[in-house]
């Protein structure tokens, strides 16, 4: 992986080709994410980048007694990692996360990464925490099918046979069953950049990626080769 950047999920629209072809896609804020500190073979074990995207916001501002000076305090950013965004010289980041490029060498503490290191027509994997839809049954989470809907049924939407009576006596590990559905990690591959717009740090992406309005989604270079 040479690429990757974390994106906040603004929304789905659609856009029109030159023929007038209909194009959904889902607009991403990507970045800018700062790299907060650059992890090597010798010191971690392993070559990655670290980065931080979007400002924690000021929670407070306190006076020291013994320097009298102003300290500002911002929400989710605790003592030891309030240190380490210090030592990289960039502001407390609400999120973190780790990418294993195989060019980290070239990068360097501090440096910002936009959206303009992608371009339209790029294979990305989107991955982010998809919706959540709490507790749902057999048919909606595992696309099962329902029993005859006249009078005379006593089986509508129920789950169905778990098993054998006797014999083994149990229900099997992995059945499916009703249960809460979404809010899980998931990623969809092989989406296409449609549209770059560095100046606003948006990328298009055409189709849906996972996860509600507002979300964090992280987006790499594709694994797979497009088809």
């Amino acid at each position: 992986m040479k690429k990757a950047i974390l994106t906040k999920k603004l929304g789905m629209t659609q856009i029109f080709e030159e023929d007038g072809t209909v194009i959904p896609v889902t607009v991403l804020e990507a970045g800018p994410c700062v790299v907060t500190q650059i992890k090597t073979q010798e010191n971690d074990g392993y070559d990655a980048v670290q980065v931080g995207f979007v400002d924690n916001a000021v929670k407070a501002v306190s006076v020291d007694a013994n320097n009298k000076k102003s300290v500002a305090r911002r929400h989710g950013t605790n003592k030891p990692e309030a240190g380490h965004f210090k030592k990289a010289g960039v502001s407390p980041k609400k999120y973190v996360r780790e990418f294993r490029f195989e060019n980290s060498s070239e990068y360097q503490i501090a440096q910002e990464i936009k959206a303009d290191i992608f371009e339209a027509g790029d294979h990305i994997d989107a991955t982010g925490i998809s919706k959540g839809k709490g507790f749902q049954g057999a048919i909606k989470r595992l696309g099962q099918h329902r029993g005859p809907m006249a009078h005379g049924s006593k089986f509508h939407r129920h789950q169905g046979s778990n098993g054998a009576c006797s014999s083994p006596s149990r229900v099997f590990k992995g059945k499916g069953m009703p249960g809460r559905m979404g809010g899980v990690k998931s990623t969809v591959q092989n989406l296409i950049v449609v549209k770059v717009d560095p100046e606003k740090n948006l990328l298009l992406v055409k189709g849906a990626v996972p996860g509600p309005k507002k979300a964090l989604v992280t987006i790499k270079e594709s694994v797979k080769a497009a088809k």
